[in-house]
């Protein structure tokens, strides 16, 4: 994709190219919002102590990285209760991967999904590292260096659960339940906002180049270990369309979502409802504000 023009500081933008933003900004600090909420459920709870710890810190870099994308976010006048804690739960952009609930507690469930959710972020990071609006490429090394342990976190669980047939059984069960919303980690929120999100240079590959890219990395890695991804998930020809492909009705980025993420939702924001809050409480002030 040919090198685009910089654009300008959040008080300059167009209209048009603040709501391609917009749309780009929801969509990753969604999935990391979200993806977190999940993760945090394996703490005390993963099968080892290491595991356990390692899943705490991972679920903190996703926090601390939906936060880094919510700022951005705030340049355009939003506040922590827009973004989050007062959001309609059918406004939110991330994909259904990231809300599903673990099956039943399934070890399994965690290892596949963050693999496949992990392998995509590395690709989209690398897509955002020359982007145009210097504001979000300045922040992407700090996240791709953290993303970097997550993957081999992820790979290395990979491997040690499939080096047996009952363990190998349960991890293939998850990747036919979840491999499908992965799918859904690429698809659109809407077709003419993704194309002006790459004609500005925001990201530098397009849905569908990293969708393959990501295919190419997954399915033989996912083949090396005696798991497979079932042929019907993987159409002849990719295109961005979601048609084309076995995904569920439920894509999160056109803000449609399962049953499981309300409930999600619901229970995340559910101090902050009863407390009768309208805004955030920090432990710390900020130093503006002194």
């Amino acid at each position: 994709m040919a090198a685009a023009k910089q654009l300008p500081g959040p008080q300059d933008l167009s209209d048009d190219e603040r709501e391609a933003l917009e749309a780009l900004l929801f969509s990753l600090a969604d999935d990391e919002f979200v993806i977190a909420e999940r993760y945090t459920e394996w703490q005390v709870r993963a099968p080892t102590i290491e595991s356990d710890i390692s899943v705490a810190n991972i679920a903190q870099d996703e926090l601390g990285h939906a936060r880094l994308y919510y700022d951005l976010l705030e340049d355009f006048g939003y506040d922590e209760p827009d973004l989050i804690w007062e959001r309609d739960a059918d406004e939110w952009r991330h994909s259904t991967l990231c809300e599903l609930p673990f099956e039943e507690g399934d070890w399994a469930d965690y290892v596949v999904r963050s693999f496949l959710f992990d392998e995509a972020e590395y690709i989209r990071l690398q897509a955002l590292e020359g982007s145009s609006y210097p504001r979000l490429a300045d922040r992407i090394g700090k996240i791709m260096a953290e993303e970097k342990y997550h993957r081999e976190h992820a790979r290395s669980w990979l491997e040690r659960l499939c080096e047996d047939d009952e363990s190998r059984a349960r991890m293939q069960d998850a990747v036919d339940r979840l491999m499908p919303h992965a799918l859904t980690l690429f698809a659109p929120t809407d077709e003419d906002i993704e194309a002006r999100i790459d004609d500005l240079g925001i990201r530098t590959e397009n849905l569908l180049t990293m969708r393959e890219e990501w295919l190419d990395e997954v399915v033989p890695r996912l083949e090396s270990v005696g798991l497979h991804v079932e042929e019907a998930q993987l159409p002849e020809q990719y295109d961005v369309h979601h048609a084309d492909f076995d995904m569920p009705d439920e894509l999160g980025r056109d803000q449609s979502h399962t049953d499981a993420w309300f409930d999600l939702y619901d229970e995340f924001t559910k101090s902050y409802r009863e407390l009768g809050r309208h805004e955030a409480a920090k432990i710390m002030k900020d130093p503006d504000d002194e």
